[in-house]
């Protein structure tokens, strides 16, 4: 077993890693307690979920953006 370099292929020495996404916004949406409901269309969801998709927590993420 050699060092890790050594065990990388010659071409992917220099990956670059993914940047991971900005703070702000991931632990703002975290914070939100859970309510019964979507924060953004109300829609009815269960003890745990705070969003009911992909879609509403990007509209809360914009809605917040333009009301700081």
């Amino acid at each position: 077993m050699g060092t890790l370099q050594e065990n990388l292929p010659e071409n992917e020495g220099n990956v670059e890693l993914p940047v991971p996404p900005p703070m702000g916004a991931v632990s703002a949406r975290q914070a939100l307690p859970a309510k019964g409901s979507c924060w953004y269309c109300e829609k009815p969801l269960d003890s745990v979920r705070r969003f009911c998709g992909k879609d509403c927590a990007d509209s809360f993420d914009e809605e917040a953006e333009y009301t700081r």
